[in-house]
Order: structure tokens, then C-alpha cells, then sequence
């Protein structure tokens, strides 16, 4: 997702493609202490002594802690590994950041970019689609279960609070509400380690696992969903289905929780930490990782992000110069408040890292680390996580205006793209019309260029088939499973239309109101089945109103600019 400056909070509430990242689980045990998410919310209990250590072991144990995070020179932290060699004498969390940046990255169907995970069996498979949060925990998850790592994600509901971790889905009573015994459950294959690549052991009821009715991974095959995935990567079984609860049950909100993350001094940054947007107490946000940091002359940095999305994809990678513009964001812990008041500095958006599992007296405790302390910010330290993002503005090196004007373009092409495969995607149309408010401001401070001019020369057809809603009173908006066929008729039908008059018609869009409209002209083409009905696939409160609402629009009168930009 790419942030602007100049975006209402209320805006940016719509965006969920490259923002609004979450999940759709519902929670079928009736909490309403669940957030909008699906997901759990925040416990704010951070540093608080959690499990007892006797939970390991037990029938739910995923996995068996073996190392500490903090090891440097046991038998196994001296072995070499994914990315570094013998006797490194690396703590594993530098482990952790030498893994995510080694990690090639691929070019993959759409065009676009994402990368490769790495496994020690010596397997390398393109990262699955998954939603932006889904993303951060599948690494940290991963990774930990590999070197045997304790690792705990936090988060509660009305019974109080609640942990996903290495010993399994639990709370203070025990197992979490009948979620697997993983170990009675499940098989670990993982002693098989290199061997197993000619003969790789699978389960079939996990192959069969979506995150959703339809994640998004059917590249893997037929009906394929996140399962199938999550089998041919790991060799532990049991990690694999403690993935699916992983990633459904807990979001960017959880990842924004003091319990289970930190906020970092701006220097401090490096490969694996996570970046965070947040623009409202409860509810959705995006999460992206670092995925390179490289030290620059005059002691900046360029760093290299990547993200999931929602609805899911793979991980899009973006360059130094896209990722720079998130870091200076303030939704991303900056200045200034969202629609309820609340400080933007006080929503745990910001830069941030895991909390480290550790034994304090017989209990899991997820502590900051003694060797971060100094790098840590306290959450209620407002004014110092408020100060980062003008402090990324020296810190991440800039590029020349023509290349901000690339990239602007690059970026709305990159939108379309998006609304291209998911037409109703709200978060997209807003995207895009921040781009290119971005890119207007650009023009006229650098070339003298007026909003028309740039309209005119920047501007698509189909930028005016799907004007930018206003998220929260829009049913389209909640609406994720639109496809490219569908797209398509919306083209054709305005196409069609346009020709068969001799004047200026304005575009009928893509809108609620406007479903009959479509559907019908499907059927006159005889491509009934390529038009869907409105399904509400997220959170919807929305879901009632009788038509949506379109934002303010920025864009140059379509009359006006018809005679250059053609459907």
C-alpha cells in the first residue's frame, strides 16, 4: 500500500488492497470482543508474565523449544544456515534479519514482484498469497519452528487474554476453545530434513485448507488454497496447521499491540522489522516488512519493502524509492489524529519489532530484549513515535522529481492493475486517486502543469468507471471476490454506450446502483455466468445501504478530457 499525506482519515479507511489488510473469519464463538477483523484485539499487557512454562509438552505443543533467541554460541547457533555461516556468532533474531533479506525475489504472472522462501530442506517456493499481516507472522512463525525458537502472538477476547504459539492455541484454562491437540494431531516429518525433497511426505486434509472459501492460491492448483501451500513447505505438519489458525485469527492490530511488538527508533531499522499503518483505534490496518536495509553514504538508508494484501496476494515487493513515501506517512505513527480524535502516535502504527518469548520465573513472559532496550520507544511515548516520520524524511534517501513522477505513474498503473483482477476493490480507487493527487502537486511544483493538463495527459478511461467511494457507507467496498471478467463487462457496456450516442455520456460506474445495469448487458452477451452477485466478503456495516457513496471527486470532468481518453 502506498500512503499519502494528504488523504482524509476517513479515506484512508478504504485502503484495503495494499491497507485495509485483514482477515474475514468470523467468530463463531459469539465474543464481542472480537475487532471487525475477525480478529483478536489487543491486550495491552505487554511485558506481563503470560503461560506457565509446564504448558510444554502437552498434547497441544506444536512445537519443541530447543534455543533462545539470545543463543550465539551452542552447538546449534554455531552451525551454518540459511544465510550465514559457521560460528557466525549471530544472535537468531540477526539470523532472522539475514533470512528475509536473502530471500530472491520473482516476477510472477501479473507482471509484478515478489520473492522466494528459502527452507533448510533446500526447497525453494514463491511466497503464498496472503493478506499484508499474514505475511509478518508467517516469517516469524516459521522461522522459529525451524530452529526450535519460542514464539507467542497475543492477543484477547471475553475470556481474557489469549495465546498462539509453539505449545499450541491456548488461554489461562487451557486449549483455546477446541483447537487442535497439534501434537496428537498432526505428523513431524521434519527429521527427514534434505532427504525428504524425493519423496516429500504431504497430508490431504491440510492441502485442502483456505485461509477463506478461496484464498487466492489456486496458482498451486485446481481448488488449491493455502494448505496445499503451507504442505509443500513445511515438513512439520504441525506448524503448517498452525499457520491456518495463525493467520486467520490474528491481524495488523495484534502485530500493533505493545504485548506482542515494539516501537523502534528510526536508526535502528533493519531487514525483518515490520512497518505499520494504523488509522483507527479498532480494526484494520497494514502491515509491510523490511525486506532489504542497505547503508547509504552520510549514514542514510535505502530499504526495500514488501506486502501481503486484502483481498490476498502474493507479497508485492516494492523499491526503495516506493518505499520511502510509507515511512513518511503519518498513519504510520506521525503527527496529527484520525475521525475519533485519537492521536495517530497512540495506534501503534509506526516501525516496529517482535517481542522476544522468554522464561521469567516459570512463566512465557514476551519481553523487549536486554540487548534492544536502547533501541525501544514505550508506546507511551507519544512525542517520540510521533517525531519519526519527519525523521525518515533525511534518514531514507529521496529521489530526483523525475523519478518521483515515474514512480507516481508506476504506481497508478499498479492500482489500475489491481482493480483490473478485483473491480470492486475500494481500497484500489483510492489508491489511485492518491496517487494522483500526489502526482498533480508534483506536476505543478516541478513543470507549472495544471490539474487538467495532468489529467489529460495521466488519466484512463476506466479511472472514471471506478470513482473512489467512501468506504464506510459503500456496500461495493466489502465486496472482494469481483473478478476480471467483470471488469471487462463494465468496460464493454460504457464502450458500447458511448458509441451508439453522439454526445458526451457521462460513465455509468461501477456502483450498487448500477448492478442490474451490468448484469443485464451480461446476459445480452450471453456471459451470464462471468457476472456475480454482491457478496459480503469482510466486515460489512455498510452492507444495508441502498446505494453507495462516491468521495469527493478529484479528477477532471470526463466531458473534458474524452477527446484524449477514450473507453
Amino acid at each position: 500500500m502506498r500512503t499519502h499525506l494528504h488523504l482524509t482519515a476517513a479515506a484512508l479507511l478504504a485502503l484495503s488492497t495494499l491497507t485495509a489488510c485483514g482477515g474475514d473469519l468470523t467468530d463463531d464463538s459469539g465474543d464481542e470482543t472480537m475487532d471487525q477483523e475477525g480478529k483478536f484485539l489487543t491486550t495491552n499487557a505487554a511485558g506481563k508474565p503470560g503461560l506457565p512454562v509446564s504448558v510444554e509438552g502437552s498434547s497441544t505443543q506444536v512445537w519443541t523449544v530447543t534455543a533462545r533467541w539470545s543463543d550465539t554460541n551452542t552447538t546449534a547457533a554455531n552451525l551454518a544456515g540459511l544465510a550465514w555461516g559457521a560460528n557466525s556468532g549471530l544472535r537468531w533474531d540477526q539470523k532472522f534479519s539475514k533470512w528475509v533479506a536473502s530471500m530472491p525475489l520473482v516476477q510472477i504472472e501479473d507482471g509484478s514482484t515478489t520473492f522466494q522462501l528459502t527452507t533448510p530442506y533446500g526447497k525453494t517456493i514463491r511466497m503464498p498469497v496472503l493478506e499484508c499481516s499474514e505475511t509478518m507472522l508467517l516469517l516469524r512463525a516459521v522461522f522459529a519452528s525451524w530452529y526450535g525458537l519460542p514464539f507467542i502472538i497475543e492477543g484477547g477476547d471475553s475470556s481474557g487474554r489469549v495465546y498462539l504459539g509453539h505449545f499450541g492455541f491456548r488461554n489461562a484454562a487451557g486449549r483455546y476453545k477446541g483447537t487442535p491437540n497439534f501434537k496428537t494431531a498432526y505428523a513431524d516429518y521434519s527429521a527427514r530434513g534434505s532427504s525428504a525433497l524425493s519423496n516429500w511426505p504431504h497430508d490431504t486434509a491440510l492441502r485442502a485448507k483456505h485461509l477463506t472459501d478461496s484464498d487466492g492460491n489456486d496458482w498451486l492448483g485446481t481448488n488449491a488454497g493455502f494448505g496445499a501451500w503451507a504442505d509443500e513447505a513445511l515438513l512439520n505438519k504441525r506448524t503448517a496447521w498452525f499457520l491456518v489458525y495463525l493467520l486467520d485469527w490474528f491481524g495488523s492490530m495484534n502485530l500493533a499491540d505493545a504485548s506482542n511488538a515494539y516501537h523502534l527508533v528510526p536508526t535502528a531499522l533493519q531487514t525483518g522489522d515490520m512497518l505499520l499503518e494504523r488509522w483507527q483505534k479498532v480494526g484494520i490496518g497494514h502491515t509491510l516488512v523490511l525486506k532489504t536495509v542497505t547503508p547509504l553514504p552520510a549514514g542514510q538508508f535505502a530499504v526495500e519493502l514488501v506486502s501481503g494484501s486484502m483481498p490476498r496476494r502474493n507479497p508485492l515487493w516494492a523499491d526503495s524509492a516506493w518505499a520511502r513515501s510509507y515511512f513518511l506517512s503519518d498513519i504510520t505513527g506521525g503527527v496529527g489524529t484520525d475521525d475519533d480524535g485519537n492521536p495517530y502516535a497512540k495506534l501503534g502504527g509506526g516501525l516496529r519489532r517482535f517481542r522476544v518469548a522468554q522464561q521469567v520465573n516459570g512463566k512465557w513472559v514476551n519481553n523487549v530484549p536486554t540487548w534492544d532496550v536502547a533501541n525501544a520507544i514505550s508506546d507511551s511515548d507519544l512525542a517520540t513515535i510521533a517525531a519519526r516520520p519527519a525523521q525518515f524524511q533525511t534518514l531514507l534517501a529521496d529521489v530526483s522529481p523525475q523519478q518521483k513522477l515515474t514512480l507516481l505513474v508506476n504506481q497508478i498503473e499498479q492500482a489500475r492493475g489491481s482493480l483490473r483482477q478485483h473491480p470492486a476493490s475500494c481500497s484500489n480507487r483510492t489508491l489511485r486517486e492518491g496517487y494522483f493527487g500526489e502526482l498533480v502537486a508534483l506536476a505543478a511544483d516541478q513543470w507549472g502543469w495544471d490539474k487538467a493538463t495532468t489529467d489529460r495527459k495521466y488519466r484512463k478511461a476506466e479511472d472514471y468507471l471506478f470513482p473512489e467511494l467512501d468506504y464506510s457507507a459503500s456496500p461495493t467496498c466489502c465486496w472482494d471476490s469481483t473478478t476480471p471478467a467483470m471488469y471487462d463487462i463494465v468496460l464493454k457496456y460504457n464502450t458500447a454506450r458511448q458509441q451508439q450516442s453522439s454526445q458526451c455520456l457521462a460513465p455509468v460506474p461501477f456502483e450498487k446502483a448500477n448492478y442490474p445495469a451490468f448484469k443485464a448487458y451480461a446476459a445480452q452477451l450471453g456471459r451470464s455466468a462471468d457476472w456475480k452477485d454482491w457478496t459480503q466478503d469482510e466486515a460489512c456495516p455498510q452492507a444495508g445501504n441502498a446505494t453507495d457513496r462516491e468521495s469527493a471527486h478529484a479528477e477532471t470532468a470526463w466531458c473534458s478530457v474524452r477527446d484524449v481518453v477514450h473507453f
